[in-house]
């Protein structure tokens, strides 16, 4: 037997359509609100922000939306992504589990994020506009925006959280390669930027304040537009070409996952994976137990409260209802930049609500080791906020393993850590440690949470 088999579809076989889990949900999600007038918004409320074909993909219920040719068309450079079935994982963990991981990091960008990144650059393109803002973690999504982008002819600016702007000079030196621009978050081109270094002028920052900075750019000029890397439902919507793909590649292997693994930050990988398994079900077809991953210094899903909050630190958004941490929290500096976000997507939220995930959290450590043990057998090294979902996935077949259980194990590996090896190093030098929130700073930014009446 061969210790790694890889499951490849052809080009012919690439999704054409994207699959919106909206369409079959047992119950709505909770509309999206305005919030001076605590209505639900309409898409002149978004129009600043978005172009009009991204907005309708926000609110559609359509269950499969087209792919553009145009966006196919940039997608074969590395799609399909392969599916690889771990025998050497398996073999090291003694497990009588089938592992399969889904490899998301063979795009140029390293992630899972020019799946979106390319779609939104493509629809504002089509929209006539010029110019892009957005913001970045760990830099993944700076990343892919800014590939995206120069494919485009669009300018792209980028506010990447400070401490991930200290930690990965090299994400930053490739996204100004592709042509963007990228800046330290908390910054004093901003209004919102300037007020945060008043207050706090070593602040760490967090994806919240560059968030709010990317949109207050944004809105001040008519040629430009804003692109979100996770949260929105358009951008979930994006990613599902990854759990479509995988769908048919388990079939190739004569497989069906019984878990899917992911990790989760703000949502995307890991609705761009599981949302194509939860709708089978859904629809009465195979079921899968479904595990979010989250670092248990940033843990909306296990720790947050599931209600209306805005998305950003500066309060620009509109209300959306998820489990958040608060607006106002700022996680601790850990390595995994792409996790470090206060809330998780609304549907992601409203999917957990309707008890069709699980979500667990872990140390940053303990998900470094998991990342170690993977690269040894497996031989790709994973980014930090793909530990997670490897973290997931080896405690699920360790479960089969003291269970006598040989479940089938998807997990998504959604982007190589190859600009993340300050953190390895500092892993291997033991000076990697397990980051700790601040239970008083939580309890103060859920107090803070807006006050939405229960009728809304």
């Amino acid at each position: 037997m061969s210790l790694q088999t890889k499951y490849l579809l052809s080009e012919s076989q690439m999704p054409k359509f994207w699959y919106n889990i909206q369409a079959d949900l047992p119950a709505a999600a909770p509309a999206v609100l305005h919030p001076g007038t605590m209505q639900p918004v309409g898409p002149g409320d978004l129009a600043p922000l978005f172009p009009m074909a991204l907005i309708m993909q926000e609110v559609s219920t359509e269950r499969e939306i087209e792919i553009p040719e145009p966006v196919r068309d940039v997608y074969r450079a590395w799609r399909p992504a392969p599916l690889y079935r771990a025998h050497r994982l398996e073999r090291a963990l003694g497990t009588p589990a089938k592992i399969f991981y889904k490899y998301e990091g063979v795009s140029p960008a390293g992630s899972h994020k020019p799946n979106t990144a390319v779609a939104q650059a493509f629809y504002n393109h089509d929209a006539g506009i010029r110019r892009l803002t957005t913001e970045t973690g760990a830099g993944q999504w700076g990343t892919a925006l800014s590939y995206a982008g120069a494919l485009f002819g669009l300018h792209v600016d980028v506010y990447q959280v400070r401490v991930s702007f200290d930690q990965k000079p090299y994400r930053r030196a490739v996204m100004e390669t592709y042509g963007a621009r990228c800046v330290a978050s908390p910054s004093n081109e901003t209004v919102y930027g300037r007020s945060v270094l008043a207050k706090t002028p070593n602040h760490p920052g967090s994806l919240g304040i560059a968030i709010s900075e990317a949109v207050e750019m944004a809105v001040q000029r008519e040629d430009t537009k804003y692109a979100l890397g996770s949260v929105l439902n358009h951008v979930l919507l994006h990613q599902t070409i990854i759990g479509l793909e995988a769908m048919e590649q388990m079939q190739m292997a004569d497989a069906w996952p019984d878990v899917v693994v992911a990790c989760a930050g703000g949502g995307s990988n890991f609705a761009g994976i599981a949302f194509p398994f939860m709708g089978q079900a859904l629809r009465g077809g195979q079921k899968s137990r479904i595990v979010a991953v989250e670092p248990a210094a940033c843990p909306s899903l296990t720790r947050g409260r599931y209600a209306y909050d805005f998305g950003d630190t500066g309060r620009m958004t509109p209300l959306s209802k998820m489990h958040t941490l608060g607006s106002q929290f700022t996680p601790p500096s850990f390595h995994a930049g792409g996790l470090r976000y206060h809330g998780m997507a609304p549907l992601v939220s409203h999917c957990k609500q309707l008890g069709l995930l699980e979500a667990v959290a872990y140390n940053q450590v303990e998900c470094f080791e998991a990342g170690v043990l993977f690269a040894r057998n497996e031989g790709i090294v994973p980014a930090p906020e793909a530990n997670h979902a490897v973290k997931g996935a080896i405690e699920e077949a360790l479960r089969c393993k003291r269970e006598g259980k040989g479940e089938t194990i998807l997990f998504n590996l959604s982007g190589h850590g190859h600009f993340d090896m300050v953190a390895y190093q500092k892993y291997f030098a033991g000076e990697l440690s397990d980051e700790q929130y601040d239970e008083k700073e939580l309890a103060m930014a859920l107090a803070g949470l807006p006050s939405v009446p229960e009728t809304a």
